[in-house]
């Protein structure tokens, strides 16, 4: 079902979860056939420092979806204590090695470490998360690379359910250079009028009400609200917070998830809506493994298989 088809309070819900399923069985099935000709399945390092909890967790999270396409993983976890030094060596370490195809740094690091030099060791053909100077070049400037990971899992779902781009007025809320900037920069290479909104952005709620196209990356909890939102927009909640309101601290229940976005208030104005979670967050994982298995199937001199997954 398309987007244009929809009225008004029936927000088409944009399944990451299930398009991620879909894409890991797409993956299995490349690395199957490339393996026989490679003879060897892709690998994917990951350094981890410290024992930040949510770290962990998503550490966790690519480990499995390594094992569940034939991904092989590595990990290096330092203490907390470990320096720049120490993980500069151990990533040219990995740069070094053939079973290596991808390399990925877990954010954020410790303060103590100097995060830009780190990044900046990682070989760019090597890069498994696309932030490195001079694959964001290539993004700039269109050129076959490894790409952001979550950007691209946006425009995977986009592509996925014909939402239109082309032509569209889209906002993107946030800068990072994590999300915020190659998120514009792939909009705008699908001929989208692009603006980024911040933290210092007067009139925000004028500037996203112009959107066809709103992506809210500002790791602010409930930003936007139904005041934000153009009847009929496209909204991109790339946000995930954990929540506790005081009641259930006193109870001991789990945090609930949401997003960037009020959900409930957005709802019934968007023509398409990602829910938090099952929306964006699987896609991050899942184009992390395809930026992998694309760079092992050049490093192999295999047929590129996943392009078209690759803004």
């Amino acid at each position: 079902m398309l987007v244009k088809d929809l009225n008004i309070g029936m927000a088409l819900k944009l399944n990451g979860k299930k398009l991620a399923i879909e894409l890991e069985d797409r993956l299995l099935s490349d690395i199957a056939l490339g393996t026989e000709k490679a003879s060897r399945p892709p690998g994917l390092a990951v350094i981890r420092v410290g024992n930040d909890p949510a770290s962990g967790v998503y550490v966790s999270n690519k480990e499995r979806a390594c094992a569940r396409v034939g991904v092989n993983s590595f990990l290096s976890h330092f203490s907390e204590n470990a320096n720049s030094s120490e993980v500069i060596a151990r990533i040219q370490e990995l740069n070094r090695d053939d079973l290596v195809d991808g390399i990925l740094v877990q954010l954020p690091l410790p303060k103590e470490l100097n995060e830009q030099e780190i990044l900046a060791a990682i070989d760019p053909n090597k890069d498994a998360d696309g932030l490195h100077t001079l694959n964001l070049g290539r993004l700039l400037k269109s050129e076959r690379g490894p790409r952001s990971c979550t950007p691209a899992g946006v425009m995977a779902l986009l592509s996925r359910y014909e939402i239109p781009i082309e032509g569209k007025r889209a906002v993107v809320v946030g800068r990072s250079i994590l999300v915020g900037q190659p998120m514009a920069l792939m909009l705008q290479a699908q001929n989208a009028t692009v603006s980024i909104a911040h933290s210092r952005t007067k009139e925000l709620t004028s500037l996203t009400g112009e959107a066809d196209l709103l992506v809210v990356a500002a790791g602010r909890p409930g930003i936007i609200g139904s005041n934000h939102i153009k009847p009929g927009a496209v909204v991109v909640d790339v946000g995930i917070h954990r929540i506790l309101s005081t009641g259930e601290k006193e109870s001991g229940n789990k945090p609930k998830l949401c997003g960037d976005v009020l959900f409930e208030e957005v709802d019934p104005l968007a023509s398409a809506l990602t829910p938090v979670p099952g929306g964006v967050g699987p896609m991050t994982v899942t184009m992390l493994l395809v930026n992998t298995v694309s760079l092992w199937q050049e490093h192999c001199g295999l047929s590129y298989t996943l392009d078209d997954l690759l803004p």
